[in-house]
């Protein structure tokens, strides 16, 4: 039984390499203050479009921050972003495997890391999150591990890259540490979803999805509400599932978008891309070989999700979806109230 417990609430973004858009955004996090922050890589490190978007739900823009460069404050290709516990945003550069730390208003605070293998050290890192006491985990994908450092930035254990395979971990990507502190890692190289403990204890993993109960393909990210329901984005089967925290099947989200706020207002100002969005198939039942493909459907049908990157929430539990190679996020939001308290 499919148990719809989200619906469709709305689109966010559209393609912009400078200013108000996105331009192959990598991810988002809602901070506290009710602001939206989308790190955008732009394409083949093109100097136009590397930033991070400050907007909210209502499509309000407020700027960019953390533009193309190597100097303090600049970024070459921002992959994540978290938001600590005392208000300061830490957006990942896998290219030069650094954190840039921002307020809220995108001041440059410091920075840290730098490539290597040690503590502190980062190749290629992909994913953020922090705990319920202002410890951070980053996946440091390259290096096949995960590694946790203290709100005082110490260094406290790596794990994910032990001699026991089972627990062992291959390009993690997005992380999440759930409501009783265990950590959720997208395991992209393996196709699973690994668990483990705040000491990094390896705890299990799974890799199934669906009513039928489909391997997963190339997990991007993971999120957990409250009750410890899970969603999973696919990179590989281009969707996001959705289970309980026994693993039993509660949805898939395939793609609902509608044109966003920002969309609507580019439309109305130019009428002869309106013309021709109107003529349009957005939604074509194509004959070819591969129609069955996932990244095929998704590359024709406009709603569809295509590359989800990110799968967050934020205080409200709004599930928001980014979607890099269609330059949007979609939001979804609870068919119920899931916990007292929300």
């Amino acid at each position: 039984m499919n148990k719809k417990i989200l619906r469709y609430k709305l689109c966010l973004g559209i393609i912009a390499m400078e200013a108000r858009g996105f331009e192959y955004p990598a991810d988002m996090v809602a901070g506290s203050n009710d602001r939206i922050y989308v790190p955008n890589r732009s394409r083949d490190e093109g100097i136009r479009g590397v930033r991070v978007s400050i907007l909210n739900l209502d499509s309000e823009y407020f700027g960019s921050f953390g533009f193309y460069g190597e100097k303090e404050g600049e970024l070459i290709s921002p992959r994540c972003i978290a938001e600590s516990l005392d208000g300061r945003l830490y957006v990942v550069d896998d290219r030069t495997n650094k954190i840039s730390v921002f307020g809220y208003d995108g001041n440059f605070i410091c920075r840290f890391g730098g490539p290597g293998r040690d503590g502190w050290e980062f190749n290629g890192p992909s994913g953020i999150c922090f705990d319920h006491e202002n410890n951070f985990y980053i996946a440091d994908t390259f290096n096949h591990r995960i590694q946790k450092i203290d709100s005082q930035g110490r260094f406290i254990l790596e794990f994910g890259n032990d001699e026991d395979v089972s627990s062992q971990l291959n390009l993690p990507w997005g992380i999440t540490v759930a409501a009783d502190g265990n950590v959720f890692v997208a395991d992209w190289g393996n196709d699973l979803v690994k668990i483990y403990s705040p000491k990094g204890e390896y705890l299990g993993s799974y890799g199934t999805c669906g009513p039928g109960g489909e391997p997963m393909k190339k997990p991007s990210s993971v999120a957990v509400d409250i009750n410890g329901n899970t969603y999973t984005a696919e990179w590989g089967n281009e969707r996001v599932h959705v289970a309980d925290s026994s693993g039993n099947h509660l949805q898939t989200l395939r793609g609902e978008a509608t044109p966003s706020q920002w969309a609507q207002q580019f439309l109305a100002a130019n009428h002869e891309e309106s013309e021709a969005r109107n003529i349009s198939d957005l939604a074509p039942n194509l004959d070819i070989h591969d129609w069955d493909d996932a990244h095929t459907q998704s590359a024709h049908i406009e709603k569809y999700f295509w590359s989800p990157v990110s799968v967050k929430f934020d205080r409200q539990w709004r599930l928001y979806v980014t979607e890099s190679n269609r330059h949007r996020i979609q939001v979804y939001e609870m068919n119920y109230l899931i916990s007292k308290g929300i």
